[in-house]
């Protein structure tokens, strides 16, 4: 069958669509992962549940305009802003405790294999909430990342860490084996995001999106900052900490957010959900340029499997223009 001038454009179009939707999902798990890395200096200057409220606060900043509902989106309904609210709290605030708390329990070598099954978790969320079809290409995407991911972690081991300190955990439980719980909740909950995140830009822009979730944010958090910063000395903190926090507030809470909303508006949440690789690769190269660490042939070959697998999926299919 022949396709005419017209169909050709359509198709055209539709593949740069898909491009810049890749392009967001990318750039946002880099994002993610550049944020992560450069933060580490600012958890020894500010407590976690400060350092949250401050991240919320220049958020809500920066997005103020975007709260404001545009002429051409419907009325929230009370289900949509169920499911901003579980966006924010599964996303943003569980998540932050679950990990925080589970690594503080357990090695980071074994937070990172735990955290390798993100891609897959997001798949099966997919399938059992949006009935999003799996092809062969996507579950070999979805292994190579998970294969990567977990490699380099394995590498990363340092053999003065290699164990928890104390196994002793609350209700006599092994201390490391909570910890891995609580990292694989935090998981379940960056899974949830993700597909509830698809859920949303079926009707919501992704500025919208990120300016609400934000404040939900900023609310369920408001407590415990208003508790850490009672007894905190603001003066002590050097004006380049400042810097790096207004940095890590908008990387956070704006530009990764809304470019992963973006992103998903066209892509499966199933086949966005590979590009969490992104996010190991990125901190790693920020600790080579800026912080002198060094990678071995493994954990390359490690980031080859993995973006290997982000190439299968990201691959054009046979109906690419195909809807969500």
């Amino acid at each position: 069958m022949m396709r005419t001038h017209a169909d050709s454009q359509a198709f055209a179009g539709c593949g740069l669509n898909r491009l810049w939707a890749y392009g967001c999902l990318g750039l946002s798990m880099a994002l993610v992962g550049s944020y992560v890395a450069l933060s580490k200096p600012l958890v020894l200057v500010f407590p976690v549940f400060l350092l949250a409220w401050l991240r919320f606060g220049i958020g809500g900043l920066a997005m103020t305009r975007w709260l404001r509902k545009p002429a051409s989106e419907p009325p929230l309904s009370p289900h949509t802003r169920r499911l901003l609210f579980l966006e924010s709290f599964l996303g943003n605030f569980l998540f932050s405790i679950c990990m925080l708390f589970g690594v503080s329990m357990t090695t980071a070598v074994a937070a990172g294999v735990v955290m390798s099954s993100i891609p897959a978790v997001v798949a099966i969320l997919s399938w059992l909430f949006l009935r999003e079809r799996i092809g062969w290409r996507s579950m070999a995407a979805i292994a190579c990342a998970a294969v990567g991911i977990g490699l380099f972690s394995l590498q990363k081991a340092d053999p003065g860490l290699s164990a928890a300190p104390d196994t002793s955990g609350p209700w006599g439980m092994d201390r490391a084996l909570l910890g891995n719980l609580l990292v694989f909740a935090a998981v379940v909950c960056e899974a949830a995001y993700v597909v509830i995140g698809k859920r949303l830009t079926d009707g919501l822009g992704p500025k919208r999106i990120s300016a609400i979730i934000n404040l939900w944010g900023f609310a369920l958090v408001t407590p415990f900052g208003i508790w850490a910063a009672w007894s905190f000395d603001f003066g002590t903190v050097q004006w380049p900490m400042w810097g790096l926090l207004v940095f890590y507030g908008l990387a956070a809470s704006v530009w990764t957010v809304w470019l992963w909303m973006t992103g998903l508006k066209t892509v499966p949440a199933s086949q966005a959900g590979v590009f969490t690789v992104m996010l190991p690769i990125s901190a790693a190269v920020i600790g080579v340029i800026f912080m002198g660490e060094r990678l071995s042939s493994t954990q390359v070959l490690a980031f080859g499997i993995a973006l290997f697998g982000l190439v299968l999926a990201t691959l054009p299919g046979r109906r690419p223009c195909m809807a969500a």
